[in-house]
């Protein structure tokens, strides 16, 4: 490499890599939005149904959005977060300028949106390059979600659980039966856990009747006899004070877990008044102040632990 060809790619590096700064800093109040995707973290989340191998495509490069396994070392535009990247990403950096061929990247594609298995630093490189397209070796697992490149994985979740209200609603039609659409929830996943209650709620009702009820009366029943009434716990203890970034129906599945914990330990009849108290003094989070008080306390309490050790 030619001194005037490394003198362009450490300019070239710093430029991507004061970039990185700057990008943390603008998210310094939300840092989550300034990570870079981890592919782990989407597959739980989407759970695809299978994978197809596409073999090589052109692949936009604004649709890659996150890295299966060095999603800690570039930022949410894949710009290097390290120094120890430099090296690495200046020989790459060096490619491009005298138009050395490199070797196809290898993507996963999962919700329209595209994750490097293989070739990080390439496509670091083209980002800051603005470079459009890249060759790329593809394999495409199968989800109905379609995710939006650019979002944060908070955003990504969110989409999420707007995709199983929508399913769930759609398929059991718990909301035209009911009249109530106000199952909301800050984790993915508990549509299920709600379909689930209302089988049980279900078993429970036809063991004492005659006449077997169907799935609409079930669902009004659950509504009525199961969920309600903890929502009123709720509102009487003003539970939500303590989880304000969450939801009455997180808090409804939390709390019908915990009663159902304490009944199996203390019997069935355990009022429902005395399991909300419980709830609280085991669950609620001390206020903001308290909490960085005792954050503080510890900090100094391991340096104090640390000039002592000889």
């Amino acid at each position: 490499m030619t001194q005037l060809l490394s003198a362009q790619t450490e300019e070239d590096f710093l430029k991507a890599r004061h970039r990185a700064l700057f990008n943390e800093v603008q998210h310094l109040l939300t840092p989550g939005e300034a990570e870079l995707i981890s592919f782990k973290d989407i597959k739980n989340l989407l759970k695809p149904k299978g994978e197809v191998y596409e073999g090589m495509k052109t692949v936009p490069v604004n649709l890659i959005v996150g890295s299966e396994g060095r999603y800690r070392d570039f930022d949410n535009r894949f710009f290097p977060r390290s120094t120890h990247l430099k090296n690495r990403w200046e020989h790459i950096d060096a490619a491009h300028l005298q138009d050395i061929i490199l070797p196809s990247v290898s993507l996963y594609e999962l919700g329209g949106v595209y994750f490097v298995r293989d070739g990080n630093h390439r496509v670091s490189v083209a980002k800051s390059k603005g470079i459009e397209f890249i060759d790329a070796e593809v394999v495409s697992l199968q989800s109905e979600i379609k995710l939006h490149p650019g979002d944060s994985l908070k955003k990504m979740k969110k989409q999420v659980i707007e995709y199983e209200k929508r399913v769930f609603y759609g398929e059991t039609g718990f909301g035209d039966v009911t009249d109530y659409w106000c199952l909301d929830f800050s984790v993915p996943g508990q549509y299920d856990v709600i379909y689930n209650h209302i089988l049980t709620h279900k078993y429970y009702l036809n063991q004492s009747l005659e006449n077997e009820i169907g799935m609409d009366e079930a669902m009004i029943s659950w509504l009525r006899i199961v969920y309600l009434p903890i929502l009123n716990v709720i509102d009487r203890h003003k539970v939500m004070r303590f989880f304000r970034r969450r939801t009455k129906s997180d808090l409804y599945v939390w709390m019908i877990k915990y009663w159902d914990d304490i009944k199996r330990k203390f019997g069935g009849d355990f009022p429902i008044d005395e399991m909300a108290t419980k709830f609280l003094n085991e669950h609620k989070k001390p206020p903001l102040l308290r909490r960085l008080k005792n954050r503080l306390a510890g900090i100094l309490m391991k340096k104090r632990l640390a000039v002592s050790v000889p």
